[in-house]
């Protein structure tokens, strides 16, 4: 029969556990009164195996409460957790339940703080965060009920931060590319179109055709030089497709075009 040759302090509000055939076991202090565990006590082959059951629950929830500690979870990642920490299935289980009727585990109350804390410190849209709420294994019940703490006002008004932001750091691209990219980008960060076109309308709309062109001209120049191995007309057809898929308009491109085999000939 097994005995305990030692009873000592171990990790955090873990004892540790020596037995006579040297094998350890990590239990919490509810273990040891629950148990009466004292150094020399005999242990029969039923009572430690009792106790090693009563282990892995205490230990996987002990756990998961100092997982929780540090911010709320989702069902989906306590259970993760506790597989990782290597906690058996019916334990996880029981651990996750326990959780629950502490109402320490509660999805909703997850997505709708998530939701919230996303609005106010991100610039995510609601299709973004209903897909990484997914990742977290929120349902998609929960997720569209949590995505009501993000009214349409304040989709749009992060949109159209986001927008502006985006548009004074690209001022050396063409009117149209610019509005096409930031589109493209509200779109890429899960915002509705509805949302998009809104938020877009405090933007410049209208091309200054001077400006757009004096644009064109320093884009142009770089591209030109580029292609300069190419024969002439091969030059001017690369130049042309380069500038229009940067959005400029063909008569300005031509006008450029035109500019440059006047440079040419003189």
């Amino acid at each position: 029969m097994l005995s305990i040759a030692r009873i000592s302090k171990g990790k955090g509000p873990f004892y540790q556990i020596d037995l006579s055939d040297g094998e350890t076991l990590q239990v919490s202090e509810d273990i040891l009164v629950r148990y009466r565990l004292l150094k020399g006590q005999e242990l029969t082959e039923d009572k430690l195996a009792e106790i090693k059951k009563s282990t892995g629950y205490d230990f996987g929830l002990q756990q998961a409460l100092n997982y929780l500690s540090y911010q709320l979870r989702t069902e989906k990642e306590i259970r993760i957790y506790l597989k990782d920490k290597e906690i058996g299935q019916e334990d996880r289980h029981k651990i996750v339940e326990k959780l629950k009727e502490l109402g320490l585990i509660d999805d909703l109350t997850f997505g709708e703080s998530y939701v919230r804390t996303n609005m106010r410190l991100s610039d995510k849209g609601p299709k973004k965060l209903a897909q990484q709420m997914q990742q977290k294994g929120l349902s998609p019940e929960v997720i569209e009920q949590s995505l009501s703490q993000y009214p349409f006002d304040e989709q749009v008004e992060n949109a159209r931060q986001t927008a502006e932001k985006t548009y004074e750091k690209n001022r050396a691209k063409s009117q149209k590319d610019l509005l096409r990219n930031i589109q493209q980008k509200l779109m890429t960060k899960g915002f509705t179109n509805d949302v998009i076109q809104e938020a877009m309308q405090t933007l410049p709309q209208e091309t200054d055709p001077e400006a757009e062109y004096e644009l064109l001209v320093q884009q142009g120049e770089k591209i030109w030089r580029k292609n300069s191995r190419f024969e002439p007309q091969k030059r001017k057809m690369k130049v042309k497709q380069s500038l229009y898929q940067k959005g400029f308009d063909f008569e300005m491109i031509q006008r450029f075009i035109l500019e440059k085999e006047e440079e040419a000939s003189e």
